[in-house]
C-alpha cells in the first residue's frame, strides 16, 4: 500500500517522540513493503511562533488531504499568555472539527513487566487491566456557546453543554461495535440524575442496546464510573462517554499504568481518516534532552495501522515488539523501577536508554 501521512510534530518533546515512530514505521513498511510518505506541518506554538496562528489554512489542507494524521504535543509555558482565540490547544480543536474526528479511543493497558509501577495495589491489578475508553469529541460543554458578561456588578461566565441525538447515536455505535470486537461489555457513563444531556444520551444508548443484544450493557453514573476505575479497573471492557466526562476519565486511566508516556489514542472520523497521537503533553522540561518516552506515540502509529489503514498484522507487529523490549528490560526515565527492581526482568536487570535508543530498540523488533 502507498499511504500519505501528515506529522504534526508539534511543541516540547513533540518532534522527538514522532521521529521515534517514524521510525518503526519505515521498518514496517520494508518488511511488509508498503511506502509510507510524510507531510510535516506546524502546529500549536511553533505554528504561532512561525505564522502567527497555531495551524495554518494551508496546513489544515495538507492533513485533510492525508490518509492518515499522526500527532506530537502542543503547547507550553511560552504561550500560556497568547489570547484564547491563537492558543496552541485551539489547532487540535480545529483539525478535530475539520476532519469530522468525532471518536476518540484510549486505550488503558497494563504491561505485566510494568505491573509493579501502577499506583494500585498489586492485589487490584494482578488480574491485569485492557479496558478502552471512547470518547464523544466534537461536540458537548467544550464546543457549546461561551460567554461571560457582566450581571449585577460582577462576571458571570456561562458554558452551554448541549448534544443531539444524532451525535450520541453517532459514537454509540462506535462504541457498540468496538465492543462487538472485543469483550462485548459496554459500559456508558453519564449524569442523568442531573443534567438534561444525559438523560437524552442515556435514552438513546437504549435504544442502540437494543440492536446489539449480543454486547452486555449498562449504565453507570461519572462519579461512581471515576471509583470504580479505581476500586475494580479489571471490570470494564469498554466505556462510552460524552466529551468533558472523557477527557476527566481518560487520563485517570492512563495512571493506573503508572506512566502517561505509555498511553496512545486515535481520534476517528466516519471514514477511515484518524489522527493518532499520545495522550500526554508537551513536556517542555525535558524537550530536546533525549528524555522522553516514546513508547506511546510508537502505539500510536499501531492504533493508525489498525484502524485507518487496515494493516492489522502490522499492528500487532509493533505491540509485540513494545512487549519484548520491555521484556528485555529497556526503560527510559518515566518507567525505571524503585529501589527495590520491581518493574525489571525476572533477574532484576534493567537499564535506562534515552528516547532516540527506546525508539532503535523497538524497531529492531520488527
Amino acid at each position: 500500500m502507498n499511504k500519505k501521512i501528515t506529522v504534526l510534530a508539534g511543541d516540547g518533546i513533540g518532534p522527538e517522540i514522532t521521529a521515534e515512530a517514524v521510525k518503526v514505521l519505515g521498518r514496517i513498511a520494508v518488511k511488509y513493503g508498503h511506502v509510507f510518505s510524510y507531510d510535516y506541518v506546524d502546529i500549536g506554538g511553533c505554528s504561532i511562533d512561525r505564522y502567527g496562528v497555531p495551524i495554518t489554512d494551508e496546513g489544515m489542507k495538507i492533513c485533510k488531504s492525508s490518509d492518515s494524521v499522526l500527532l506530537g504535543a502542543v503547547g507550553g509555558p511560552k504561550w500560556d499568555d497568547c489570547p484564547p482565540a491563537v492558543r496552541p490547544e485551539k489547532a487540535l480543536l480545529a483539525v478535530r472539527k475539520e476532519l469530522g474526528l468525532f471518536a476518540n479511543l484510549r486505550p488503558t493497558k497494563l504491561f505485566p513487566r510494568l505491573a509493579a509501577a501502577s499506583p494500585l495495589k498489586k492485589r487490584i491489578v494482578g488480574g491485569g487491566i485492557d479496558l478502552l475508553i471512547v470518547r464523544e469529541l466534537t461536540g458537548g460543554v467544550y464546543f457549546g456557546p461561551k460567554k461571560t458578561e457582566t450581571v449585577n456588578g460582577e462576571s458571570v461566565a456561562t458554558d452551554v453543554m448541549p448534544y443531539s441525538e444524532h451525535e450520541i447515536e453517532r459514537i454509540g455505535r462506535v462504541a457498540f461495535e468496538t465492543a462487538v470486537k472485543r469483550r462485548k461489555k459496554l459500559t456508558s457513563v453519564d449524569k442523568a440524575n442531573v443534567l438534561e444531556t444525559s438523560r437524552l444520551w442515556r435514552k438513546t444508548m437504549h435504544r442502540l442496546a437494543d440492536e446489539y443484544s449480543d454486547v452486555e450493557y449498562n449504565d453507570i453514573l461519572v462519579d461512581n464510573a471515576a471509583m470504580q476505575l479505581i476500586k475494580n479497573p479489571s471490570q470494564f471492557d469498554v466505556l462510552v462517554t460524552e466529551n468533558m466526562f472523557g477527557d476527566i476519565l481518560s487520563d485517570e486511566a492512563s495512571m493506573l499504568t503508572g506512566s502517561i508516556g505509555m498511553m496512545p489514542s486515535a481520534s476517528l472520523s466516519s471514514g477511515t481518516l484518524g489522527m493518532y497521537e499520545p495522550i500526554h503533553g508537551s513536556a517542555p522540561d525535558i524537550a530536546g534532552l533525549d528524555m522522553a518516552n516514546p513508547i506511546g506515540t510508537v502505539l500510536s502509529a499501531a492504533m493508525m495501522l489498525r484502524y485507518s489503514f487496515g494493516m492489522a498484522a502490522e499492528a500487532d507487529d509493533i505491540e509485540n515488539a513494545v512487549n519484548e523490549v520491555l521484556d528485555s528490560g529497556a526503560r527510559t526515565a518515566d518507567i525505571m523501577p524503585s529501589d527495590d527492581g520491581s518493574c525489571c526482568t525476572a533477574d532484576g536487570s534493567c537499564r535506562k536508554v534515552s528516547c532516540s535508543e527506546m525508539g532503535s530498540l523497538i524497531a529492531d523488533r520488527i
